[in-house]
């Protein structure tokens, strides 16, 4: 029968009042230090673990938190796709200066062209950078706006928002928005003109944008505000198969891999 060493356990009581968890496994350290390292040498270590540890249960938390709907990184998405724009334009805004310059990104293209992988890969990179991030559809926003006029929430809402650094509007397309959405989501999008940075993902050019909004002086304003320091991306492919069909005969033939 093991016997508890006090002392040790002394060490995780104070490590858990402290909030400081990684002290509680000292030993670790102390195993990795030359016979030469003095006291300052381990508590360095010890302080960086407890650093390193801190900053991923922190990345995690910020990656929960912006609510995408499946994680879809960089690495995994295939770059040969895109015909308008290079995959080295990519790395340069996963370094995620748009967001410290409050630059938006637009993404237009056909359906299937990847956008909805590429802005989640880009909002993960900026949740590892340490920026808050929040993953919408276009009409689960509109719907959250109406929703929380309607059980007097918006202010609330609106201040949740306010704290969010980059917002992923995906799919401004499909559906047409009554006034009262094109309106709200109009004033979302203004508010953060200049003071916090947007990726919006669409399959329809901005010409066409008085299809998705009733108010024509509206659809002017807010392309105004939406592409004012912004990277605007062609995700346009002449080729007729959809990158999401591309990823999906290419996940069933890797499960026939390994049957």
């Amino acid at each position: 029968m093991s016997v508890l060493n006090p002392l040790n356990e002394t060490i995780k009581l104070y490590a858990k009042q402290l909030r400081t968890p990684s002290f509680s496994r000292y030993e670790n350290i102390v195993r990795q230090l030359s016979p030469g390292d003095g006291y300052d040498k381990f508590l360095c270590e010890l302080m960086k673990l407890e650093l390193s540890q801190r900053q991923e249960a922190g990345q995690r938390r910020r990656i929960k938190k912006a609510s995408f709907p499946v994680m879809k990184t960089l690495d995994e998405f295939n770059f040969s796709r895109l015909e308008h724009v290079s995959e080295a334009y990519i790395h340069e805004l996963a370094s995620c200066d748009f967001i410290k310059n409050r630059q938006n990104i637009v993404m237009i293209g056909t359906p299937g062209s990847g956008k909805t992988h590429l802005s989640t890969g880009l909002g993960i990179k900026a949740c590892y950078a340490g920026f808050n991030v929040k993953f919408y559809t276009a009409v689960n926003l509109a719907n959250e706006l109406a929703e929380a006029v309607q059980f007097h929430r918006l202010s609330k809402l609106e201040k949740s928002l306010s704290k969010v650094e980059l917002l992923i509007i995906d799919e401004l397309s499909y559906l047409t928005y009554n006034r009262h959405q094109s309106e709200m989501l109009f004033q979302v999008i203004s508010e953060r003109s200049e003071r916090a940075s947007i990726i919006v993902t669409t399959n329809l050019e901005f010409s066409r944008w008085t299809d998705l909004f009733e108010n024509e002086m509206m659809v002017a304003a807010l392309i105004d505000r939406i592409t004012f320091r912004s990277h605007i991306l062609n995700m346009n492919m002449e080729d007729s198969d959809s990158y999401r069909l591309e990823q999906t005969l290419l996940n069933g033939k890797e499960v026939k891999k390994h049957e």
